[in-house]
């Protein structure tokens, strides 16, 4: 049998077993959506290798602990998304400098309407980054993340009714955010 087809259960019950090599795989698995998440929460290149790599070390640190009840991924978005939150915490990082906001695909646009929509980028993750905490992180689970709403749930141990609340009253928020910019442009 192959690696690659151990459940992610069976591979930690190994590393706990003392095959800690092992953990290598876990990571390549988990790696992307680990990025993911820190790249969606700090947005600042240079520190998503660094923290992923604490986050990865805390995983390991952490696996005795690992309920085979959840999905290993939720876990590990669990663990990614708290490691983010103390780090915003502790240094109130700044959002993402326009310079280095990415680049939106054309698809044959024209320069102007590729300008337009990387502007509108601009407006929607400054419009996120200024919602309260407890508005932000489920947005960006679900939108940024494609997580579920039972598997936010479980990394922000709440009930599915605030978790769909505050999804509900973050894009309100967002939306009379935007709206109000639109109106500014205008007049």
């Amino acid at each position: 049998m192959e690696i690659s087809d151990y459940s992610d259960y069976d591979l930690i019950k190994r590393i706990l077993a003392g095959n800690k090599e092992l953990f290598s795989e876990l990571v390549t698995r988990y790696k992307k959506l680990v990025f993911n998440v820190v790249y969606n929460m700090i947005h600042d290149k240079q520190e998503v290798n660094d923290m992923s790599q604490e986050i990865f070390i805390r995983i390991y640190q952490s696996l005795h602990r690992y309920n085979p009840q959840f999905k290993f991924s939720t876990w590990s978005v669990k663990i990614a998304t708290n490691y983010c939150l103390d780090a915003m915490r502790k240094k109130k990082i700044d959002s993402l400098p326009i310079d280095e906001v990415p680049d939106i695909p054309s698809n044959g646009d024209t320069p102007e309407v590729r300008y337009i929509k990387k502007e509108q980028s601009i407006r929607i993750k400054k419009a996120i980054e200024n919602l309260p905490e407890k508005y932000k992180i489920p947005v960006i689970l679900f939108h940024q993340n494609g997580l579920s709403y039972e598997e936010i749930t479980k990394v922000l141990n709440e009930p599915m009714t605030i978790v769909k609340n505050r999804l509900y009253r973050a894009r309100l928020m967002l939306r009379e955010e935007l709206s109000g910019l639109r109106k500014e442009e205008i007049s």
